[in-house]
């Protein structure tokens, strides 16, 4: 049973003033997309008071608090052979390397950040896979956790953490709002970059994988997207497929493009 996220826990301070928190769900190449959202609320100028990500908004929440501009992110991210991210591996833990992406995130966040270094609050969601429960992150070491959180379950191997198998927090959680949830100053908005595409062709095994893991964790979806008080899904992603990292301009356009379209929502809520 998934435990329910308790705020007592949480050393966040909460907003004095009125702030966006941001959930950023998971969806592979799609999530390239929260890096045009974060551009474009940056350009907008709107305040970000916290963030929750999991999965690849885990990666863009966690670089993007670590200091690094949405576009600079994108840059690394294209600069990066993807190739040796999907490269198989056909072991018992997975169907894919993960070496390739520790080492990506360790050369530019380091092996020793902690979440009390960033310079916004972040929780980040993984699943406990033996416990079958949602795990919430939000002090101590940082890789360990935004590996676990990534870790698509048999895609990746599990992380060992903690004593825990850990796995992408999606599987349980895809739009984790719960820990911004019931602070009167911060104002709820998910990003959820998994739009189903109805019309979907699916003529291989691995585009076989990709659907099902998209419908089993988009079913956890629909009741957080209603705690939101605005909900970001631009509907262009639904055309474009999880390991489509290729498409990554395309994609952080398609954010960037959405984000804009929704500015006199956004600045509404504050």
């Amino acid at each position: 049973m998934q435990l329910p996220y308790d705020p007592a826990n949480s050393p966040i301070q909460q907003p004095t003033s009125a702030q966006l928190g941001l959930a950023l769900s998971g969806g592979g190449a799609r999530g390239i997309a929260h890096l045009g959202v974060l551009a474009a609320l940056d350009e907008l100028q709107l305040p970000i008071g916290q963030l929750a990500g999991v999965s690849s908004g885990a990666i863009a929440s966690v670089f993007y608090a670590a200091g690094f501009a949405p576009r600079e992110i994108l840059r690394l991210l294209l600069a990066t052979n993807v190739f040796r991210l999907t490269r198989p591996a056909f072991s018992r833990f997975g169907l894919l390397h993960f070496d390739a992406v520790e080492q990506l995130l360790a050369r530019h966040l380091g092996t020793t950040l902690t979440f009390e270094q960033l310079s916004r609050p972040l929780t980040l969601v993984a699943t406990d896979l033996m416990a079958g429960e949602s795990v919430y992150f939000r002090s101590g070491p940082l890789l360990p956790p935004l590996l676990a959180s990534s870790a698509v379950p048999i895609i990746y191997r599990p992380v060992e953490y903690q004593g825990r198998q850990l796995v992408d927090g999606g599987l349980l959680n895809n739009l984790p709002v719960e820990p911004l949830l019931g602070q009167p100053n911060l104002r709820v908005v998910g990003v959820h970059c998994n739009p189903i595409n109805t019309e979907a062709h699916i003529p291989t095994f691995r585009r076989l994988i990709e659907r099902t893991l998209h419908l089993a964790i988009n079913a956890n979806t629909a009741a957080r997207k209603a705690q939101c008080h605005l909900l970001l899904e631009p509907p262009e992603l639904r055309h474009y497929r999880p390991l489509g990292y290729k498409r990554g301009p395309e994609l952080f356009d398609i954010g960037y493009r959405y984000t804009m379209s929704q500015a006199a929502a956004l600045t509404a809520l504050l």
